[in-house]
């Protein structure tokens, strides 16, 4: 293993196989000009405005990305360590019901069906319908630029078309700790509590009724 800088190359195998270890600033593509840390980003005066609005595209898109490659990590744990998972997502400190979510959204789109010019949060306000209905609303997504409160105001505005005078109105009564928890839920999948209630109970349903 040799240090080159910030660079760790390991060599493997019979073809001699190099594996670079890159510091995060050159994965971002910026050099010594931006330096990241846990709690903070420090960017030097001399990074241009080309290097400055690429540097945030990128963070966004490592954000965004974190959330489906979260939901993938949840469901490896579920499914290779089915009785140990919880207890490792504990140590790591993160927390299980946004986990969760995320989990449940990277299971309604198997990795193909993904759209990578999309956010997570888009493909989340279409998670609880059909694929053939993802599907379409995600397309117009992307034909029409929308963002992704654009897209929930969409759905819902299609809704209220096909539903006309057949909504039904369900009336809960709710202790005061099941509503906070419920909204905190909501909160962490970045939905109203509304919009959330409606998404989890289509998506038990409709994983019931696959499962039949």
């Amino acid at each position: 293993m040799s240090d080159i800088g910030h660079r760790t190359a390991t060599v493997s195998g019979r073809n001699n196989t190099v594996s670079t270890t890159r510091s995060p600033q050159e994965r971002l593509g910026v050099g010594g000009r931006a330096i990241t840390k846990r709690v903070m980003l420090s960017i030097s005066e001399s990074m241009t405005i080309d290097e400055w609005r690429n540097l945030g595209r990128q963070i966004h898109v490592i954000s965004d990305s974190s959330a489906w490659w979260l939901g993938d990590w949840l469901i490896f744990g579920q499914s290779n360590y089915p009785n140990r998972y919880k207890e490792a997502i504990v140590e790591t400190s993160l927390d299980y019901q946004t986990l969760r979510n995320y989990a449940w959204v990277a299971r309604r789109f198997s990795p193909e069906r993904r759209r990578a010019k999309l956010s997570f949060q888009h493909h989340a306000e279409v998670a609880s319908l059909t694929e053939a209905e993802q599907d379409n609303w995600l397309t117009q997504t992307e034909l029409l630029g929308w963002s992704r409160n654009e897209l929930r105001r969409q759905i819902r505005g299609s809704r209220e078309l096909a539903g006309g005078k057949s909504v039904v109105r369900v009336q809960l009564e709710l202790r005061d700790q099941q509503k906070e928890r419920w909204q905190r839920a909501a909160e962490s999948a970045d939905k109203d509590l509304l919009a959330w209630m409606v998404a989890v109970l289509d998506g038990a349903a409709t994983t019931v009724v696959e499962g039949e």
